[in-house]
């Protein structure tokens, strides 16, 4: 059967992870996605990869789609997407302030050819202010928006490090994308008009930490403006940035949270407790033996330095406990209490857990260069309509042709570009 968004094309302009990690989900709803790289290749292609133009970064981030090579520096180029535009439903392309532009491929250009185009521009830090023509990146949009201090690392030097398991701000600048788009298309569907949608890696950073970021005086006032005062104190004598992060941390309210949502090394490894209701603090306290926990009292004060001593006491005596027992026996204890908790598992041994083999998370494909390989399938799964696409990740021009000819642009016509070096 045919995914929800069959019959929809889309031309990707992208490289790296956003724009990507967007067009993937959207070939995983049943979309035709025509990826236009650069004669050089998507520079993605080249981290780690096996062999030349092939990454496992490129693999994953782009299956599901064709591979288009034009230079789109070149105006028969430009002239070549104003041909095929309107055949296309959707455009998207992920780069900095102002490029789409000289590139002449914006919104307004395109719109002329396909007028209810919808219409996706990705940016670093949106398309104005003092930074919008700042160049962007994952690493550099944690700094810019605080999630790099809020997570708080430093390496041996003392410098900061990043969110490093993921490319956070960019993955989830590809799924707000890729919701925008779908949000666009059904709009669309009903009132026959297009729409012009931005992205950007700041907004996303902002909002998955909106609670830090937003302003709600008459909490941040009691929570907030201690730690924040601590902080500027800090800096007002010249502190370092590493003691800025202390002071910062040890300003926080939350010693109490902390005992039952927090990581525990335990005999063989480490778990990680994750309490979100009383109920749930009530499960652990019994799965730990713990009939004496301060914060249970009602006169409990978590600005009092007295009553949070009283709760580090608590977590010390609870890491003492967590280490006289294995990953598999504090999970079969909590478990049976029914409290929140997981073993910390490294992400190279997922692809066989059972669980994700259970909810067939990965797919198998085939790739015509690379051979059989095993990826993270779709984020959505649909009973109706199902999704993920079969479709491994394209060699580089693999389909400049196909895509070109069913789109009605002459043999004649394909090879003079191929002659020009315009079409790879």
């Amino acid at each position: 059967m045919a995914g929800p968004l069959d019959g929809i094309r889309v031309l990707e302009v992208t490289q790296i992870v956003a724009g990507p990690y967007c067009g993937v989900n959207l070939a995983d709803l049943g979309a035709d996605v025509v990826k236009i790289e650069s004669p050089g290749g998507d520079g993605i292609r080249a981290t780690g990869q096996f062999m030349p133009g092939e990454s496992k970064y490129f693999h994953t981030l782009n299956r599901g789609k064709r591979s288009l090579v034009l230079d789109l520096q070149r105006p028969s180029a430009q002239e070549l997407i104003y041909r095929i535009i309107p055949h296309f439903d959707v455009f998207f392309i992920n780069s900095r302030a102002g490029v789409a532009e000289r590139l002449h491929l914006d919104y307004d250009s395109l719109r002329k050819y396909r007028p209810d185009i919808v219409y996706l521009e990705s940016t670093g830090y949106g398309a104005r202010g003092p930074s919008a023509n700042h160049s962007g990146s994952d690493i550099v949009a944690q700094a810019y928006s605080g999630l790099m201090a809020a997570e708080g690392k430093l390496d041996d030097y003392g410098a900061p490090q990043s969110i490093s398991c993921t490319a956070v701000a960019d993955y989830s600048t590809g799924l707000a994308a890729a919701m925008g788009i779908c949000a666009a298309l059904y709009r669309r569907s009903i009132t026959g008009e297009g729409d012009f949608l931005q992205t950007s890696l700041l907004q996303t950073a902002l909002s998955i930490q909106s609670a830090s970021v937003s302003r709600l005086p008459v909490s941040d006032e009691l929570m907030e403006r201690p730690m924040r005062e601590a902080v500027e104190a800090v800096r007002a004598r010249g502190g370092d940035y590493a003691e800025i992060l202390k002071v910062r941390a040890g300003s926080r309210i939350g010693a109490a949270i902390r005992l039952y949502y927090n990581g525990y090394r335990v005999r063989d490894g480490a778990v990680i407790l994750g309490a979100l209701t009383p109920a749930n603090r009530d499960q652990m306290r019994r799965a730990l033996g713990i009939t004496d926990d301060p914060t249970t009292s009602p006169d409990f004060n978590a600005l009092d330095p007295e009553h949070v001593s009283q709760a580090e006491a608590l977590g010390a005596r609870i890491r003492d406990i967590m280490l006289t027992k294995t990953m598999d026996e504090w999970v079969d204890i909590f478990s049976r209490e029914g409290a929140p908790i997981s073993k910390v598992n490294f992400p190279e041994d997922m692809a066989a857990d059972p669980q994700v083999e259970a909810m067939g998370f990965l797919i198998d494909l085939d790739h015509e260069l690379t051979g059989p390989e095993r990826l993270v399938g779709p984020v959505v799964h649909m009973r109706a309509h199902p999704t993920g696409s079969p479709r491994a990740a394209p060699p580089l021009g693999r389909h400049s042709e196909e895509v070109l000819t069913e789109l009605g642009v002459p043999s004649d016509a394909i090879a003079t570009l191929r002659g020009e070096g315009v079409l790879g």
